[in-house]
């Protein structure tokens, strides 16, 4: 399966679509960071008009800060847990102005220290910020991954950690957008649309009792 994945990468290459993290990438590290957390357990068609309005006026921790907490859920309302991402973002923009002057980390390590701040997340930010090789997995690229054949895992870190290993660094940096977008349209959890999967030939998937 190996020997497969450029061919499964550019094959869905030709067919991708923008992500909302690719959407965002030009804007500075703060909101990438910002997309990011918003995202999580919400619809790109969701999160990218209430992300847009956010930051026609909020670009920095520092105006974040300024924003009262109940004025910060309201304008994020309709995203998932938006209660629970508000006071998140704010305790992200204090460490933030605390311990990096305001500055987004570049590090792994350093990410994972900031409030809130999971191994997707901080892949994400190093991938859609810094353009650093990183390999995010959410439930997508996990889902896609396995039944591909790529890797056999149960758990997003042990999916990252196996593609590591047998996907060339040179991939890395593409991989989570063209799998979240194929598992977005295509590879969907229940009922995947493999009669007009543009990779079938090379998926590896066995046992699915249902497709379309």
């Amino acid at each position: 399966m190996q020997s497969d994945i450029p061919a499964i990468l550019r094959t869905l290459r030709r067919h991708h679509t923008e992500t909302m993290l690719e959407r965002f990438s030009d804007n500075n590290p703060f909101m990438v960071l910002v997309s990011t957390v918003l995202s999580a357990r919400t619809k790109d068609v969701t999160t990218i008009p209430i992300a847009e309005r956010l930051f026609e006026k909020y670009k920095t921790p520092e105006d974040f800060l300024r924003i009262p907490t109940k004025r910060l859920e309201k304008m994020i309302y309709g995203i998932g847990f938006y209660h629970e991402k508000a006071k998140r973002l704010q305790a992200l923009s204090r460490a933030l102005l605390e311990k990096h002057r305001g500055r987004v980390p570049q590090q792994l390590e350093a990410l994972l220290e900031l409030p809130g701040v999971g191994r997707k997340t901080a892949n994400c930010v190093l991938v859609y910020a810094f353009r650093k090789p990183a390999i995010p997995v959410d439930v997508h690229v996990h889902r896609v991954s396995n039944r591909l054949g790529i890797v056999k895992t149960k758990k997003p870190i042990e999916t990252e950690e196996a593609l590591a290993r047998v996907v060339p660094k040179r991939y890395w940096i593409e991989l989570n957008e063209l799998f979240v977008r194929h598992g977005q349209t295509i590879c969907a959890p229940v009922s995947p649309f493999c009669s007009r999967c543009p990779i079938r030939k090379l998926c590896r998937r066995i046992g699915v009792k249902r497709s379309r």
